[in-house]
């Protein structure tokens, strides 16, 4: 591959990706009519719960895309706990490293979803708390490639514990890769994990979250300080506009697939998936960011992150 780009083609790993964060269950309400029809009573055209939270929502893409994939999160014995590990179960992912914790209720979150696509969520106390995942180091390093599926939450809002995950996994070869979230209970900074950065093979931050970190309102400038801070690639999820991609040594704009979106749920997930995937497949980093994109717009065209994507075979028919 491409100078800068890690070229992970290890094949004797027991795991091609391990999903590391949250699991949840999503309540997604659509077409919410703020108009109340009594005194505390509210209408919407739909009400649907679907199993969510960046690390499932990755896992279950990958295993789609053909990816031996585990995730590492924790669940509470509670029946939205077992909801979520049936669903990984069906869809393929290795549920081993599901953690169960009666102590701690899974976490349930409320989205209303505008006709556009475009999402508002509520999250509560049971999404603050903070597992430990580098105490599973034994696991971690048993995989080709890890997403830290919410880099600046939890569990990945404890400096200590992304240093520790990060620099483990590097020391045994394995692709480290950081999707990001805005905080919300810990308000962490860029200089708050400064030691970590340059460990990271790829960031992969929305267009708000990069505005968010870095104080810049162009997308190139916005790489530029996450390459300032030692980060080896950036890739600016750009939503409608397609993605930015950029290194030390090159600049890549991939344009949007043109689709009607119905849900963004998921899709920075599905294509954080689908850029691992091609990554690890050993394919050139603008053909990985093109199925990237294209796993991507495909989540947007039904409700829920993981509905409308099926299969490899269908992203390479889209990109037709």
């Amino acid at each position: 591959m491409d100078n800068n780009i890690t070229d992970n083609k290890i094949t004797d790993k027991e795991t091609d990706i391990l999903c590391i964060g949250m699991a949840l269950v999503d309540s997604i309400i659509k077409g919410f009519n703020p108009e109340p029809v009594s005194a505390s009573g509210f209408t919407a055209v739909s009400g649907t719960l679907n199993v969510g939270g960046e690390a499932v929502n990755e896992a279950v893409a990958a295993a789609k895309l053909g990816m031996r994939t585990g995730i590492l999160c924790t669940l509470g014995t509670d029946p939205a706990g077992d909801m979520i590990v049936d669903y990984l179960k069906k869809n393929g992912a290795d549920t081993s490293g599901v953690i169960r914790d009666a102590e701690h209720a899974t976490p349930v979150t409320t989205m209303f979803v505008n006709d556009d696509g475009t999402r508002k969520s509520i999250t509560n106390q049971a999404h603050r708390y903070n597992f430990h995942p580098e105490k599973y180091l034994d696991e971690i390093v048993k995989a080709r490639a890890i997403i830290l599926g919410s880099l600046f939450r939890a569990p990945f809002d404890d400096p200590a514990i992304i240093h520790e995950v990060v620099t483990g996994a590097k020391k045994a070869g394995v692709l480290v890769i950081a999707d990001t979230k805005l905080p919300n209970f810990v308000k962490l900074t860029l200089d708050d994990i400064k030691n970590t950065l340059p460990e990271l093979d790829f960031i992969t931050p929305n267009e708000d979250e990069a505005k968010y970190f870095t104080g810049k309102t162009e997308p190139e400038d916005m790489a530029d300080v996450f390459l300032g801070y030692g980060v080896k690639n950036v890739i600016i999820k750009l939503g409608s506009k397609g993605c930015l991609f950029k290194n030390s040594e090159k600049t890549i704009k991939i344009p949007p697939l043109k689709i009607d979106a119905v849900d963004a749920t998921g899709a920075g997930d599905n294509f954080v998936a689908g850029l691992t995937t091609e990554i690890l497949n050993g394919k050139p980093i603008e053909e990985a960011l093109k199925f990237a994109n294209a796993c991507g717009a495909i989540c947007t065209t039904a409700v829920g992150a993981g509905t409308a994507l099926k299969d490899y075979g269908q992203v390479l028919k889209s990109l037709l």
